[in-house]
């Protein structure tokens, strides 16, 4: 993805991810999100972390999916 006008922006959980997920759809943002463990499984390899998902956003919408992750971040929290 380095040629595109995508950028990584959060790795976690799968639960995690998707709540985010669920978020920046409800506001509009459509994200991308890449499960290498689940790819490999897939195509019968293993891999080192289960579980572990990278979510990825247009770089113009970086600003706006920080500071939803960091919502999502405190309420976990809490």
């Amino acid at each position: 993805m380095e040629d595109s006008n995508y950028i990584k922006v959060f790795t976690g959980s799968f639960i995690i991810t998707q709540l985010i997920v669920d978020k920046l759809e409800a506001v509009g943002i459509n994200a991308i999100v890449k499960d290498e463990s689940e790819s490999g499984r897939l195509a019968g390899f293993g891999a080192s972390i289960q579980g572990q998902q990278d979510l990825y956003v247009n770089k113009e919408e970086e600003e706006a999916t920080l500071q939803i992750i960091e919502a999502v971040s405190s309420d976990l929290e809490a």
